[in-house]
Protein backbone atom coordinates (compact mmCIF):
# COMPACT_ATOMS: atom_id res chain seq x y z
CA UNK A 1 0.00 0.00 0.00
CA UNK A 2 3.13 2.36 0.83
CA UNK A 3 4.19 1.76 -2.40
CA UNK A 4 1.24 2.12 -4.29
CA UNK A 5 0.17 5.61 -2.50
CA UNK A 6 4.22 6.78 -3.66
CA UNK A 7 3.40 5.77 -7.13
CA UNK A 8 0.57 7.97 -7.01
CA UNK A 9 1.96 10.74 -5.44
CA UNK A 10 4.80 10.69 -8.82
CA UNK A 11 1.84 10.15 -11.17
CA UNK A 12 0.19 13.10 -9.78
CA UNK A 13 2.88 15.49 -9.36
CA UNK A 14 3.93 14.37 -12.51
CA UNK A 15 -0.11 15.36 -14.40
CA UNK A 16 0.62 19.05 -12.07
CA UNK A 17 4.01 19.53 -13.71
CA UNK A 18 2.81 18.84 -17.56
CA UNK A 19 -0.42 20.90 -16.74
CA UNK A 20 1.39 23.59 -15.18
CA UNK A 21 3.93 23.69 -18.36
CA UNK A 22 0.84 23.28 -20.44
CA UNK A 23 -1.10 26.61 -18.60
CA UNK A 24 2.05 28.76 -18.67
CA UNK A 25 2.52 28.49 -22.52
CA UNK A 26 -0.78 29.22 -23.69
CA UNK A 27 -3.12 30.67 -20.76
CA UNK A 28 -0.77 32.06 -18.86
CA UNK A 29 1.62 32.75 -21.34
CA UNK A 30 3.73 36.15 -20.68
CA UNK A 31 5.13 37.71 -23.52
CA UNK A 32 8.86 39.58 -22.95
CA UNK A 33 9.02 43.32 -21.85
CA UNK A 34 10.46 45.40 -25.12
CA UNK A 35 13.55 46.10 -24.40
CA UNK A 36 15.63 48.31 -27.67
CA UNK A 37 14.91 47.04 -31.09
CA UNK A 38 12.10 44.84 -31.11
CA UNK A 39 11.89 41.84 -33.09
CA UNK A 40 10.13 41.66 -36.62
CA UNK A 41 7.00 39.46 -35.99
CA UNK A 42 7.70 38.57 -32.27
CA UNK A 43 5.07 39.82 -29.32
CA UNK A 44 6.11 42.09 -26.43
CA UNK A 45 4.82 43.48 -23.55
CA UNK A 46 5.23 47.51 -22.97
CA UNK A 47 4.07 48.20 -19.05
CA UNK A 48 4.31 52.54 -18.97
CA UNK A 49 5.53 53.38 -15.96
CA UNK A 50 2.04 55.25 -14.66
CA UNK A 51 -0.70 52.52 -16.38
CA UNK A 52 -2.79 50.58 -13.75
CA UNK A 53 -5.48 48.25 -13.79
CA UNK A 54 -8.77 48.93 -12.06
CA UNK A 55 -7.51 47.25 -8.87
CA UNK A 56 -4.02 48.96 -8.97
CA UNK A 57 -1.85 46.12 -9.85
CA UNK A 58 0.13 46.33 -13.38
CA UNK A 59 -1.15 46.93 -16.80
CA UNK A 60 0.78 46.40 -19.46
CA UNK A 61 0.26 46.78 -23.88
CA UNK A 62 0.71 43.82 -26.08
CA UNK A 63 3.00 44.69 -29.39
CA UNK A 64 4.16 43.18 -32.53
CA UNK A 65 5.81 44.47 -35.66
CA UNK A 66 4.72 43.06 -38.31
CA UNK A 67 6.52 42.86 -41.88
CA UNK A 68 4.34 45.59 -42.70
CA UNK A 69 5.42 48.34 -40.65
CA UNK A 70 3.01 50.87 -42.67
CA UNK A 71 0.06 48.81 -41.99
CA UNK A 72 -1.13 48.55 -38.62
CA UNK A 73 -4.03 47.32 -36.46
CA UNK A 74 -4.95 49.27 -32.81
CA UNK A 75 -6.92 46.56 -31.38
CA UNK A 76 -9.01 46.67 -28.21
CA UNK A 77 -10.12 44.08 -26.07
CA UNK A 78 -12.85 43.52 -24.13
CA UNK A 79 -13.82 42.10 -21.01
CA UNK A 80 -17.69 43.22 -19.41
CA UNK A 81 -18.16 47.09 -18.17
CA UNK A 82 -19.50 49.18 -14.84
CA UNK A 83 -21.97 51.26 -15.42
CA UNK A 84 -22.87 52.61 -12.04
CA UNK A 85 -20.67 52.72 -8.42
CA UNK A 86 -22.56 49.39 -7.55
CA UNK A 87 -21.05 47.45 -10.86
CA UNK A 88 -18.07 48.68 -10.00
CA UNK A 89 -17.65 48.05 -6.39
CA UNK A 90 -18.69 44.51 -8.36
CA UNK A 91 -15.66 44.22 -9.58
CA UNK A 92 -14.97 41.41 -11.82
CA UNK A 93 -19.17 40.20 -11.48
CA UNK A 94 -19.06 42.77 -14.22
CA UNK A 95 -15.54 43.15 -15.74
CA UNK A 96 -12.04 42.31 -15.51
CA UNK A 97 -9.81 44.03 -13.18
CA UNK A 98 -6.26 42.99 -13.99
CA UNK A 99 -4.21 41.35 -16.89
CA UNK A 100 -4.97 37.42 -16.36
CA UNK A 101 -4.65 35.41 -19.18
CA UNK A 102 -4.49 38.53 -21.72
CA UNK A 103 -1.03 37.89 -23.26
CA UNK A 104 -2.64 34.86 -24.66
CA UNK A 105 -6.01 36.51 -26.52
CA UNK A 106 -3.56 38.98 -28.20
CA UNK A 107 -2.05 35.43 -30.27
CA UNK A 108 -5.70 34.17 -31.51
CA UNK A 109 -8.06 35.16 -34.24
CA UNK A 110 -7.19 38.28 -35.90
CA UNK A 111 -4.07 38.74 -34.03
CA UNK A 112 -3.03 34.97 -35.27
CA UNK A 113 0.02 33.91 -37.31
CA UNK A 114 -2.00 31.65 -39.31
CA UNK A 115 -1.29 31.38 -43.09
CA UNK A 116 -5.10 32.40 -44.02
CA UNK A 117 -4.74 35.45 -41.93
CA UNK A 118 -4.84 38.10 -43.92
CA UNK A 119 -4.10 40.55 -41.21
CA UNK A 120 -1.07 38.25 -39.70
CA UNK A 121 2.07 40.57 -41.37
CA UNK A 122 0.53 44.00 -40.23
CA UNK A 123 1.70 45.69 -36.81
CA UNK A 124 -0.34 45.23 -34.18
CA UNK A 125 -0.57 47.59 -31.16
CA UNK A 126 -2.93 45.69 -28.83
CA UNK A 127 -4.94 46.99 -25.36
CA UNK A 128 -5.70 44.72 -23.07
CA UNK A 129 -8.46 45.82 -20.81
CA UNK A 130 -8.78 45.95 -16.91
CA UNK A 131 -10.59 48.92 -16.66
CA UNK A 132 -14.44 48.66 -16.70
CA UNK A 133 -14.54 51.52 -18.73
CA UNK A 134 -14.74 51.00 -22.13
CA UNK A 135 -11.26 52.25 -22.74
CA UNK A 136 -12.23 55.74 -21.74
CA UNK A 137 -11.55 56.04 -18.22
CA UNK A 138 -9.33 58.61 -16.43
CA UNK A 139 -10.63 58.58 -13.00
CA UNK A 140 -10.73 57.35 -9.71
CA UNK A 141 -13.82 55.88 -7.51
CA UNK A 142 -13.44 55.53 -3.82
CA UNK A 143 -15.92 53.66 -1.61
CA UNK A 144 -15.78 51.58 1.47
CA UNK A 145 -15.78 48.00 1.65
CA UNK A 146 -18.43 45.99 4.33
CA UNK A 147 -15.66 46.26 6.60
CA UNK A 148 -14.56 49.69 6.32
CA UNK A 149 -12.07 49.49 4.79
CA UNK A 150 -11.04 52.65 2.02
CA UNK A 151 -10.99 51.20 -1.63
CA UNK A 152 -10.25 52.69 -4.88
CA UNK A 153 -11.37 51.54 -8.55
CA UNK A 154 -9.22 52.91 -10.97
CA UNK A 155 -10.86 53.77 -14.43
CA UNK A 156 -7.71 54.30 -15.73
CA UNK A 157 -8.66 53.03 -19.81
CA UNK A 158 -7.74 56.08 -21.38
CA UNK A 159 -4.70 56.91 -19.64
CA UNK A 160 -4.10 53.21 -20.27
CA UNK A 161 -4.40 53.40 -23.74
CA UNK A 162 -2.78 56.99 -24.72
CA UNK A 163 0.77 55.90 -22.57
CA UNK A 164 0.47 52.60 -24.57
CA UNK A 165 0.23 54.87 -27.74
CA UNK A 166 3.35 57.49 -26.61
CA UNK A 167 5.66 54.71 -26.35
CA UNK A 168 5.00 52.74 -29.25
CA UNK A 169 5.82 55.69 -31.39
CA UNK A 170 9.61 54.98 -30.25
CA UNK A 171 9.21 51.90 -32.52
CA UNK A 172 6.63 53.23 -35.37
CA UNK A 173 7.12 56.12 -37.32
CA UNK A 174 3.32 56.75 -37.00
CA UNK A 175 3.57 59.56 -39.95
CA UNK A 176 4.42 56.60 -42.74
CA UNK A 177 1.89 54.56 -41.90
CA UNK A 178 -0.69 54.75 -44.55
CA UNK A 179 -3.22 51.81 -43.63
CA UNK A 180 -5.13 52.05 -39.83
CA UNK A 181 -7.03 49.36 -38.85
CA UNK A 182 -9.06 49.98 -35.43
CA UNK A 183 -10.94 47.24 -34.14
CA UNK A 184 -11.94 45.50 -30.92
CA UNK A 185 -14.31 42.58 -29.60
CA UNK A 186 -16.72 43.57 -27.08
CA UNK A 187 -16.25 46.24 -24.82
CA UNK A 188 -12.92 46.68 -27.04
CA UNK A 189 -15.78 47.25 -29.78
CA UNK A 190 -17.54 50.26 -27.21
CA UNK A 191 -14.31 51.18 -27.16
CA UNK A 192 -13.41 51.16 -31.16
CA UNK A 193 -16.75 53.02 -31.82
CA UNK A 194 -15.15 55.90 -28.90
CA UNK A 195 -11.93 56.05 -29.08
CA UNK A 196 -11.40 55.66 -33.23
CA UNK A 197 -11.48 59.41 -33.78
CA UNK A 198 -9.03 59.74 -31.19
CA UNK A 199 -7.04 56.72 -33.06
CA UNK A 200 -6.93 58.48 -36.07
CA UNK A 201 -5.43 61.60 -34.66
CA UNK A 202 -2.43 59.71 -34.29
CA UNK A 203 -1.85 58.70 -38.23
CA UNK A 204 -2.18 61.99 -39.90
CA UNK A 205 -0.88 60.56 -43.64
CA UNK A 206 -3.09 57.15 -42.81
CA UNK A 207 -5.03 57.61 -46.35
CA UNK A 208 -6.77 53.76 -46.00
CA UNK A 209 -8.80 53.70 -42.34
CA UNK A 210 -11.40 50.68 -41.20
CA UNK A 211 -12.84 50.75 -38.24
CA UNK A 212 -14.81 47.58 -37.35
CA UNK A 213 -16.88 47.02 -34.24
CA UNK A 214 -17.24 43.30 -32.77
CA UNK A 215 -20.24 42.35 -30.91
CA UNK A 216 -21.27 45.65 -29.07
CA UNK A 217 -24.87 46.49 -28.75
CA UNK A 218 -26.11 47.74 -25.55
CA UNK A 219 -29.11 50.30 -24.57
CA UNK A 220 -29.24 52.46 -21.50
CA UNK A 221 -30.44 55.86 -20.79
CA UNK A 222 -27.87 57.26 -18.83
CA UNK A 223 -24.44 56.22 -20.99
CA UNK A 224 -23.16 60.28 -20.50
CA UNK A 225 -23.91 59.83 -17.09
CA UNK A 226 -21.66 56.77 -16.80
CA UNK A 227 -18.89 58.44 -19.05
CA UNK A 228 -18.70 61.72 -16.91
CA UNK A 229 -19.39 60.93 -13.40
CA UNK A 230 -17.70 57.52 -12.81
CA UNK A 231 -15.32 56.81 -15.78
CA UNK A 232 -14.32 60.90 -15.91
CA UNK A 233 -13.81 60.13 -19.86
CA UNK A 234 -12.31 63.04 -21.85
CA UNK A 235 -15.16 65.81 -22.71
CA UNK A 236 -14.72 65.10 -26.50
CA UNK A 237 -15.93 61.62 -26.07
CA UNK A 238 -18.83 62.09 -23.59
CA UNK A 239 -20.23 65.28 -25.43
CA UNK A 240 -21.04 62.64 -28.57
CA UNK A 241 -23.12 60.61 -26.01
CA UNK A 242 -26.82 61.63 -26.32
CA UNK A 243 -28.87 59.13 -26.72
CA UNK A 244 -29.25 55.03 -25.01
CA UNK A 245 -27.33 53.89 -27.83
CA UNK A 246 -23.36 54.84 -27.28
CA UNK A 247 -22.40 52.57 -30.07
CA UNK A 248 -24.54 54.15 -32.70
CA UNK A 249 -23.72 57.58 -31.28
CA UNK A 250 -20.27 57.53 -31.58
CA UNK A 251 -19.75 55.66 -35.48
CA UNK A 252 -22.58 58.13 -36.05
CA UNK A 253 -20.61 61.46 -34.72
CA UNK A 254 -17.22 59.77 -36.48
CA UNK A 255 -19.15 59.38 -39.84
CA UNK A 256 -20.29 63.19 -39.72
CA UNK A 257 -16.72 64.66 -38.86
CA UNK A 258 -14.60 62.10 -40.89
CA UNK A 259 -17.13 61.22 -43.95
CA UNK A 260 -15.67 59.09 -46.28
CA UNK A 261 -12.47 59.23 -45.02
CA UNK A 262 -13.13 56.35 -42.84
CA UNK A 263 -15.30 52.89 -43.87
CA UNK A 264 -17.06 51.74 -40.65
CA UNK A 265 -17.81 47.99 -40.35
CA UNK A 266 -20.11 46.51 -37.27
CA UNK A 267 -20.91 43.00 -37.06
CA UNK A 268 -22.74 40.90 -34.22
CA UNK A 269 -23.77 37.30 -33.39
CA UNK A 270 -27.71 37.77 -33.94
CA UNK A 271 -28.79 36.91 -30.08
CA UNK A 272 -25.68 37.64 -28.40
CA UNK A 273 -25.59 35.52 -25.30
CA UNK A 274 -23.00 37.88 -23.26
CA UNK A 275 -24.43 41.31 -24.59
CA UNK A 276 -28.10 39.95 -23.81
CA UNK A 277 -27.33 39.11 -20.38
CA UNK A 278 -25.65 42.33 -19.49
CA UNK A 279 -28.93 44.22 -20.97
CA UNK A 280 -31.05 42.01 -18.56
CA UNK A 281 -28.50 43.68 -15.83
CA UNK A 282 -29.75 47.25 -16.86
CA UNK A 283 -33.24 46.41 -17.54
CA UNK A 284 -34.41 44.31 -14.59
CA UNK A 285 -31.13 44.89 -12.11
CA UNK A 286 -30.32 40.97 -12.36
CA UNK A 287 -27.76 39.13 -15.74
CA UNK A 288 -30.27 36.51 -17.13
CA UNK A 289 -29.97 33.95 -20.23
CA UNK A 290 -32.90 33.24 -21.48
CA UNK A 291 -34.71 32.83 -24.98
CA UNK A 292 -37.33 36.30 -24.15
CA UNK A 293 -33.76 38.19 -23.55
CA UNK A 294 -32.68 36.34 -27.05
CA UNK A 295 -35.86 37.68 -28.45
CA UNK A 296 -35.20 40.94 -27.41
CA UNK A 297 -31.87 41.67 -28.14
CA UNK A 298 -32.36 40.25 -31.98
CA UNK A 299 -35.49 43.47 -32.29
CA UNK A 300 -32.88 45.74 -30.65
CA UNK A 301 -30.15 44.65 -33.43
CA UNK A 302 -32.46 44.63 -35.68
CA UNK A 303 -33.10 48.25 -34.76
CA UNK A 304 -29.38 48.71 -34.69
CA UNK A 305 -28.47 47.73 -37.89
CA UNK A 306 -31.45 49.80 -39.85
CA UNK A 307 -30.11 52.99 -37.68
CA UNK A 308 -26.74 52.39 -38.93
CA UNK A 309 -28.03 52.25 -42.36
CA UNK A 310 -29.66 55.15 -41.88
CA UNK A 311 -27.03 57.49 -40.84
CA UNK A 312 -23.70 55.79 -41.62
CA UNK A 313 -23.51 56.12 -45.62
CA UNK A 314 -21.62 52.89 -46.99
CA UNK A 315 -21.66 50.89 -43.65
CA UNK A 316 -21.06 47.38 -43.50
CA UNK A 317 -22.49 45.01 -41.72
CA UNK A 318 -22.16 41.38 -40.74
CA UNK A 319 -24.62 39.31 -38.85
CA UNK A 320 -23.77 36.01 -38.09
CA UNK A 321 -25.17 32.80 -36.12
CA UNK A 322 -22.85 30.29 -34.27
CA UNK A 323 -22.80 28.28 -30.75
CA UNK A 324 -26.49 28.30 -30.96
CA UNK A 325 -27.86 27.16 -27.46
CA UNK A 326 -30.63 24.13 -27.48
CA UNK A 327 -32.87 26.07 -25.19
CA UNK A 328 -32.15 29.76 -25.10
CA UNK A 329 -31.24 29.61 -29.35
CA UNK A 330 -28.85 32.75 -28.14
CA UNK A 331 -25.73 32.73 -29.70
CA UNK A 332 -21.91 33.10 -29.16
CA UNK A 333 -20.56 36.19 -28.03
CA UNK A 334 -17.28 38.08 -30.28
CA UNK A 335 -15.57 36.65 -32.82
CA UNK A 336 -12.50 38.36 -34.06
CA UNK A 337 -10.43 36.92 -31.22
CA UNK A 338 -11.25 33.10 -31.86
CA UNK A 339 -13.58 32.36 -35.06
CA UNK A 340 -11.87 35.20 -37.03
CA UNK A 341 -11.85 32.86 -40.17
CA UNK A 342 -14.67 30.77 -39.75
CA UNK A 343 -16.86 31.11 -43.33
CA UNK A 344 -20.17 31.63 -41.07
CA UNK A 345 -22.29 33.49 -43.69
CA UNK A 346 -22.58 33.67 -47.61
CA UNK A 347 -18.89 31.69 -47.70
CA UNK A 348 -17.60 34.66 -46.00
CA UNK A 349 -15.31 34.86 -43.05
CA UNK A 350 -15.39 38.16 -40.35
CA UNK A 351 -11.33 37.67 -41.97
CA UNK A 352 -12.52 37.94 -45.87
CA UNK A 353 -15.68 41.00 -44.94
CA UNK A 354 -13.15 43.09 -43.38
CA UNK A 355 -10.12 42.51 -45.46
CA UNK A 356 -12.20 43.40 -48.49
CA UNK A 357 -13.33 46.47 -46.83
CA UNK A 358 -9.82 47.59 -46.38
CA UNK A 359 -9.34 47.12 -49.84
CA UNK A 360 -12.53 49.15 -50.76
CA UNK A 361 -15.08 46.77 -51.15
CA UNK A 362 -17.58 47.36 -48.10
CA UNK A 363 -20.49 44.50 -48.21
CA UNK A 364 -23.12 43.24 -45.97
CA UNK A 365 -23.77 39.68 -45.15
CA UNK A 366 -26.08 37.74 -42.91
CA UNK A 367 -29.16 40.57 -42.75
CA UNK A 368 -31.93 37.64 -43.44
CA UNK A 369 -30.68 36.71 -39.82
CA UNK A 370 -32.56 39.38 -38.28
CA UNK A 371 -35.52 38.28 -39.43
CA UNK A 372 -35.39 34.65 -38.58
CA UNK A 373 -37.80 32.76 -36.18
CA UNK A 374 -36.25 30.96 -33.01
Amino acid sequence: MKKFMMILGIIILVLGVIVFIILKNTIFISHPELKGNPEINKWYRITPKDAKSSDGSEWHGIFKLGNDKNKVIVYFFGGGVSITPKTSEGGKEFYATNMMAQDFVALGGIGSDAEENPFKDWTKIVVPYASGDFHTGTGEYHYKDSNGKEKIIYHNGYNNYSLLMKEVQEYVDFDKVDTLLVTGFSAGGFATSLLSDDVINYFPNANNITVAVDSSLLLYDEWHKSATELWKSPQEISDRLTGNNIVLDSLVALHNKRGDRVKILFDCSVRDDTLQQYQAYIDHGKMGKTKEYGDKFQKDLKQMVKDLQTNIDGVGIYIWEYGTDSETKNTQHTIISANFLDKLEDNKSIADWMIDSVNGNVKSYGLDLLDKKY
